[in-house]
């Protein structure tokens, strides 16, 4: 693997990885914090940065089926969330492009 490039974020509240503390989101584009991942307590996200996709596999979610692939962490590759690729139901069409982050695995940066 080449050079990792980091992209760092402004904002006054930035959403990191727990693990190394790179930046993957941060308040402006936090959608919903109305979802459950594996881990428990997570959130939906409008974009994401700084982070590697896994494999595009069909998961049969809460919400229905959806397209999805595994999101990691680009510095420690610690397992993060998901992104949506695909909604099958109207409904849940809304998700498609965005990224789920698992509370458990973000630490909050705060800047004043």
């Amino acid at each position: 693997m080449g050079k990792i490039i980091i992209e760092y974020l402004e904002g006054k509240k930035i959403y990191a990885c727990k693990n190394c503390n790179v930046h993957l989101s941060n308040q402006d584009y936090l959608t919903s914090k109305q979802f459950t991942g594996k881990s428990g307590t997570a959130f939906l996200f409008e974009k994401g940065v700084n982070y590697l996709t896994g494999i595009p596999e069909d998961k049969r979610l809460r919400t229905g089926l959806h397209t999805t692939q595994d999101i990691m962490c680009i510095k420690c590759q610690t397992y993060l969330g998901w992104k949506y690729l695909h909604a099958y139901e109207q409904s849940e069409k809304y998700k498609e492009g965005k990224i789920i982050l698992e509370k458990l695995f973000l630490t909050k940066i705060k800047w004043n």
